[in-house]
């Protein structure tokens, strides 16, 4: 899927013909992240695009980890060396061991450490009712979102240095819940309880491990989930969705010094849906 980086308007969730927002064309790099290294799971599109590109463009090199779409990681390694930064692309269904393991090999081989690791690969299924959502989407909904981040997170510790920032995608539904995502609000609660408790584990390794929550954000995942979307978005204060554009500085902030003292916390960017922790 093509981006821009610049949408129509901010006001209306995007139609057809209205792409989101990747990066801002104001935004200025400050190299906040000048000769960092960057693994971000779910990169090809959406938020994970929107955060290798603002990496990039405060100096980071970036690997993404994708599951399907060429289309989409070959987009964003197109803007990550817009950005003269380099950007590899690795992919593959991070639910399976073998290639998890492969991811690492990777990594270890390609830059020998890593700076930043961001969580951000994800999936949902929107179902009515609970009595329809099947074992098996269960299953794949925890191996996608919680048990493939626990296992990868493990797996490239070890070339995580003291300074290093773990950043992991929990969601506004670990807070208020949802009543269509029932399974994928139940794993973004495990990630929030999983970046908590690892921010306390690695704290004496002075290793930084803090969350975003999105709230309705316009992605490819969201217009491949629902029908409708005429209303998404407008039950927010601000009463619309936002754009990938206005999540991604998170993550730059959580990745740079000016985090330092930050751990175990979570940036929330919901339009005002006002939620606790």
């Amino acid at each position: 899927m093509n981006t821009q980086n610049k949408s129509d308007s901010k006001s209306e969730v995007p139609n057809e013909g209205v792409l989101p927002e990747i990066i801002r064309e104001n935004y200025r790099g400050s190299e906040k992240l000048t000769g960092k290294k960057a693994l971000i799971t779910g990169g090809d599109s959406g938020i994970g695009q929107a955060v290798a590109v603002h990496f990039a463009r405060e100096g980071a090199d970036v690997a993404i980890v994708y599951k399907e779409s060429d289309d989409d990681a070959g987009e964003t390694r197109k803007l990550v060396e817009k950005e003269g930064r380099s950007c590899i692309l690795i992919k593959g269904d991070l639910g399976k061991k073998d290639f998890r393991t492969e991811c690492s090999a990777q990594i270890e081989k390609e830059w020998g450490k890593l700076d930043i690791l961001v969580n951000n690969a994800g999936i949902h299924t929107s179902k009515d009712a609970l009595e329809e959502i099947s074992d098996e989407q269960i299953l794949e909904t925890f191996n996608t979102n919680i048990i493939s981040m626990i296992s990868l997170t493990r797996d490239l510790l070890p070339m995580i240095n003291e300074g290093g920032r773990i950043i992991c995608t929990t969601s506004v539904t670990a807070y208020r819940g949802s009543d269509h995502l029932i399974d994928y609000a139940a794993t973004k609660g495990a990630i929030l309880s999983f970046m908590r408790s690892l921010s306390t584990n690695l704290a004496e390794k002075k290793i930084l491990v803090n969350g975003v929550a999105p709230g309705p954000i316009w992605t490819p995942l969201v217009k491949e989930t629902f029908d409708d979307l005429s209303t998404f978005g407008k039950d927010t204060a601000l009463k619309r969705a936002g754009q990938p554009s206005e999540v991604a500085p998170a993550y730059v902030f959580l990745a740079s010094e000016d985090s330092s003292f930050i751990t175990g916390e979570v940036i929330h960017i919901n339009g005002g849906d006002f939620v606790g922790g």
